[in-house]
C-alpha cells in the first residue's frame, strides 16, 4: 500500500536578520523578544542590506552577534553620538541603537536628550527593566518608587533618590522628534502592538521626519528575584501604572500608517 506523507507546512521560522546563535541573556529575558521584533521588521521591510545598529553597554553589549545586518558597538551611553556620525555620513542607511535604561537613562541622558533635540534622523529601541542588569541589579534611573535592588534595599526613596525618569514622555516635547511611543513586550497583545511600533519609527526615519523611539517595557527576572510568570505580572502590576503604554509624539505624516 502507497501512503502520500502530509506535507510541512512552515509556520514559523528565524527571520533572516536573526543570526543563529545563542545568546547570553538569562533564561525568560524579554531581550530575546525585542531582537525578534527587529529582525522580523527588517526582513518585512526589506532594510537588512542597509542597516547599521549600534549596541550598547549593557546586557546587551553583545547584540551585534544576534543581527545579520552591520553592527558597531559604542562607548557607554554614547550610542545616539555615534548613530548621529554614521547617518549623517551615510544618509541612506537605516540607522538604529539598542539601548538599556543605564545606558541611555543615566550615562547617556545627554546624548540621547541632544540627538531628539537635533532631530537626527536616527532610530532609538530603548528597553526599560528598571532595574541595571548586567552589573548586578543596581537601582537604575527608571527604577519604581519603592523598588528594593541591590543599591536601594529598603526601596527607593523618592525623596532622597528622585523620581523615575520617564523617557517617552521627555523626549516627546522635543521639537526633533517625530515619533516617540511607549510599548511592552509582557503578553502576545503587547507584543504586537510593539511589532508594528518598531516598524513605524524604521518608517519615520525612511521618511526624513526626524528622532523616533519605541521605548519597550521588559522584564529582568533575574535580579528582581522572581520567576518568568511572576515577572510579566510584575511588569503588567508595576510598571504600567507608573510607564502608561501610549503614543507620545506622532508625525502628522505619520497618520496615515497608524493602526
Amino acid at each position: 500500500m502507497v501512503t502520500t506523507a502530509t506535507p510541512v507546512q512552515v509556520v514559523y521560522k528565524r527571520p533572516a536578520s536573526l543570526s543563529d546563535t545563542p545568546t547570553h541573556y538569562c533564561p525568560g529575558c524579554t531581550h530575546g523578544i525585542a531582537h525578534r521584533l527587529i529582525a522580523e521588521v527588517m526582513d518585512e521591510m526589506n532594510i537588512r542590506e542597509r542597516a547599521i545598529g549600534v549596541a550598547p553597554v549593557g546586557c546587551s553589549v553583545f547584540a551585534y552577534n544576534y543581527f545579520t545586518c552591520d553592527f558597531v558597538e559604542a562607548a557607554h551611553g554614547r550610542a545616539p553620538a555615534m548613530a548621529t556620525g554614521i547617518k549623517r555620513v551615510l544618509p541612506d542607511r537605516v540607522v538604529f541603537t539598542y539601548q538599556g535604561d543605564g545606558d541611555m537613562a543615566s550615562i547617556g541622558m545627554s546624548e540621547i536628550v541632544h540627538a531628539a533635540g537635533r532631530g537626527e534622523n536616527i532610530t532609538v529601541i530603548f528597553i526599560n527593566n528598571a532595574i541595571y542588569g548586567m552589573t548586578g541589579g543596581q537601582m537604575a534611573p527608571t527604577s519604581l518608587p519603592g523598588q528594593k535592588t541591590t543599591s536601594s534595599p529598603t526601596g527607593r526613596d523618592v525623596e532622597s533618590m528622585g523620581f523615575p525618569m520617564k523617557m517617552a514622555e521627555l523626549l516627546s516635547q522635543l521639537e526633533g522628534a517625530g515619533y516617540v511611543v511607549r510599548r511592552s513586550l509582557h503578553d502576545p497583545k503587547n507584543i504586537r502592538m510593539a511589532k508594528k511600533a518598531i516598524r513605524l519609527a524604521f518608517e519615520t526615519q525612511i521618511r526624513g521626519l526626524g528622532f523616533s523611539m519605541v521605548e519597550l517595557l521588559s522584564t529582568c527576572n533575574t535580579n528582581w528575584g522572581v520567576s518568568v510568570l511572576e515577572a510579566m505580572q510584575y511588569l503588567k502590576d508595576h510598571m504600567l501604572p507608573v510607564y502608561p503604554i501610549g503614543d507620545y509624539k506622532v508625525s502628522p505624516a505619520l497618520e496615515n500608517l497608524r493602526v
